[in-house]
C-alpha cells in the first residue's frame, strides 16, 4: 500500500470514528447537537468522503488533498465559531432557535442552511468537557489534524 493510500485510509477511519463518537454522544449520552454541531458533522463526513474517493481512485492526490484541506479549514472555522459563542457572557449570547429538524421542515433549504451556519444560543451551551476542552474544542483539534494530513497529501512527492 502506498503512503498516499495509507494517509487517506487514516483520514477516512478518523472521520468514521469522529462521526461514531458524535452519534454515541447524541443517542447514548443524550446530548442534543446544535446547529454548529450539525454543520461540523457535515464537514467531517465531507472529508471522509473525499479521503475515501482518494483511497479508491489513488490518483490526483494533490486535488483530493486540497479538497480535504479546504473542508477541514471550513469545518475548523465553524468549530472556532462555536468556541467563541461558548466564551461569551450570558448577556451576549444570541437567542436560541428552533430544533434542527424543524428548520428543514418549516423553511426552504437555503434559509435552513443559512440558519445552520450562523448558529444560535444553543451553540453556546457547554454540554460536555474532557481535559478542559468542550466538544467543539476537540472537534477543532481534529480539524487541525485533518488539515495537516490534507496538506501532507498536497506537498508530498510522487
Amino acid at each position: 500500500m502506498t503512503q498516499s493510500k495509507k494517509v487517506n485510509c487514516l483520514i477516512f477511519i478518523s472521520c468514521v470514528t469522529l462521526i461514531a463518537v458524535s452519534l454515541y454522544m447524541q443517542f447514548i449520552m443524550e446530548l442534543r447537537p446544535c446547529y454548529l454541531c450539525v454543520t461540523q458533522r457535515f464537514f467531517i463526513v465531507l472529508i471522509g468522503f473525499f479521503s475515501l474517493l482518494a483511497f479508491i481512485h489513488n490518483t490526483c492526490y494533490k486535488i483530493y488533498g486540497a479538497l480535504t484541506t479546504g473542508s477541514a479549514l471550513i469545518g475548523g472555522y465553524f468549530a472556532s465559531k462555536q468556541l467563541w459563542l461558548q466564551s461569551l457572557s450570558a448577556d451576549e449570547i444570541p437567542s436560541c432557535g428552533p430544533p434542527v429538524e424543524y428548520l428543514f421542515n418549516a423553511f426552504n433549504l437555503s434559509e435552513a442552511l443559512k440558519m445552520l451556519v450562523q448558529g444560535d444560543g444553543n451553540c453556546a451551551t457547554v454540554q460536555w468537557t474532557f481535559l478542559g476542552l468542550s466538544i467543539p474544542g476537540w472537534t477543532l483539534v481534529s480539524f487541525i489534524a485533518l488539515t495537516l494530513l490534507g496538506v501532507s497529501q498536497i506537498i508530498r512527492k510522487k
